[in-house]
């Protein structure tokens, strides 16, 4: 069985109204709970703003530290989830899921290797 990483691209600027992130917050539960159900469940959790990253590049044989985002954008990675799926066929169909769940894009991607069940 392979594994995929669901990416959630949240466009940069404010937050949706507390009712709308309400709605978005509920339908995530339930497709996180459909996760879980299928057995297509590994992780998921949701990211501080771009703002509060940490970037520590390798340099000279040691390493620099930096404050903010590694690069800037007009969107970032907002969130994340984890699934197993047993090809990119049901991985997308998990994405799709997703993609009306947050009300975002949703980039699909497979790991290298397959994961033992």
């Amino acid at each position: 069985m392979k594994q995929y990483l669901l990416s959630v691209m949240q466009p940069d600027g404010e937050p949706p109204a507390p009712e709308v992130l309400e709605r978005i917050g509920q339908d995530l539960a339930a497709f996180h709970q459909e996760l879980r159900a299928a057995g297509a469940w590994v992780f998921a959790g949701g990211l501080h703003a771009p703002e509060t990253a940490t970037v520590v590049r390798p340099s000279d044989g040691g390493t620099v530290v930096t404050d903010g985002p590694y690069t800037q954008g007009t969107e970032h990675l907002g969130g994340l989830c984890v699934v197993r799926a047993p090809d990119l066929d049901a991985a997308l169909a998990w994405g799709r899921q997703a993609a009306l769940a947050t009300t975002l894009p949703i980039e699909v991607r497979a790991f290298h290797g397959d994961v033992a069940d």
